[in-house]
Parts: structure tokens; sequence; C-alpha cells
């Protein structure tokens, strides 16, 4: 079972677990233009993989392999985080079912849920926690 980590627990984790990595697994248009996680006040990078592949949304099938190629190992904590947290738990459970013992999903993901106008990123999430984001 893939556990949800709050936003805010998670940059904690960052900065403190050497081993602790953020896997971003959105789209490249979402990367481009919603913004990323920014890690540099934790002497890290955000490693950026898909896990679907736009603009079809395929399931990116090289996934746990590009995981391997970054040099992530099972010795790492990974956090995914998506958009709201949905396919960052998929992409976790693909990991963890792949060999990474310790994954963790982003509760929220980078913007949350819509509010009650529709939009993303004011109520929940990464960007709503005020965590340190970047446009691409």
């Amino acid at each position: 079972m893939v556990q949800n980590v709050p936003p805010t627990q998670t940059w904690e984790a960052i900065q403190a677990d050497p081993t602790a990595q953020l896997v971003d697994c959105r789209t490249d248009a979402e990367w481009n233009f919603v913004g990323i996680p920014d890690l540099g006040a934790a002497g890290k990078q955000a490693v950026l993989i898909p896990w679907q592949v736009y603009p079809a949304m395929n399931r990116n099938e090289a996934f746990e392999e590009q995981l391997q190629k970054v040099g992530l190992t099972p010795d790492h904590s990974l956090y995914f985080i998506c958009r709201s947290g949905v396919r960052s738990l998929a992409a976790a459970q693909a990991a963890q079912a792949a060999g990474f013992a310790k994954v963790y999903n982003v509760a929220d993901g980078f913007e949350g849920p819509p509010d009650a106008d529709g939009h993303r990123g004011g109520t929940a999430g990464w960007k709503a926690d005020g965590l340190p984001w970047r446009q691409k």
C-alpha cells in the first residue's frame, strides 16, 4: 500500500532526507504551462518523468525503466506528485511493484482539486500550501 503524504510533509522530507526525491509524473505540457516544484533550497531538482504521454495520455510504458535511468534505486525514498494525486498514486504503485520499496504519494498533488469556480491551485496541494515552485 502506498501512503498519501501531505505536500508540507513531503517538502520537509526532501529537505531532511538525502535519499528523498520528488518525482513529478505530470506531462510536458503541465510542466511547461503550470510550473514545477522548485527544490533548489534543498539542493535538489524534481525528477520529471511523465506517467502518461501527452496528448494521447497513454501510459508511459518505459516509466519504471526511466526511474532507473536517472539513477533512482530502491534505497531512495520516492515521493510522486501529479496534478491532484491520482496519476501519482498509480505511478507510485507501479514503482513499488518494480521493486522501489519506499514510495509515497503527494496528497492533493501540485494543484489540488478544483475550487467552487473550477480553478485549481488555491484550495489544496503543493501550490496552495505555499511551497516553492517556478515556471519551467
